[in-house]
């Protein structure tokens, strides 16, 4: 079953949503404020994902923007961003869809249609 990790008033994550239901995709939903992710899982993530740990923090965001995350990630090591990603789930991307060994970030319907197994 695919894991999918969202925020529940995210716009873009009841996108997301509606597209797994439409498509009969079975998923767990976990909602990323009430249920953060921890550093082992993120690190999991971000190595099944293939992509850079900085694509994990929601740019766009209040947390992100307010604690001028763009600065401060140059100067961070690995380590240390799996540490602030794991104690804030606001500062994470969403949605995030876990399936087995694949990790979507964001929700971009053509990467999801492609990639996305039924």
């Amino acid at each position: 079953m695919k894991l999918f990790i969202c925020y529940s008033k995210c716009s873009t994550c009841a996108k997301a949503r509606d597209y797994l239901n439409s498509n009969n995709i079975d998923f767990e939903e976990r909602d990323i404020k009430l249920n953060r992710p921890t550093k082992k899982e993120l690190n999991d993530w971000v190595n099944k994902s293939g992509i850079n740990i900085n694509k994990f923090f929601n740019t766009s965001g209040l947390v992100y923007r307010s604690n001028n995350m763009k600065d401060r990630l140059k100067t961070l090591s690995f380590d240390e961003k799996l540490e602030l990603l794991a104690s804030d789930g606001m500062l994470v991307k969403r949605p995030i869809l876990v399936d087995g060994s694949q990790v979507l970030v964001g929700y971009k319907i053509d990467e999801w249609k492609t990639k996305i197994n039924k």
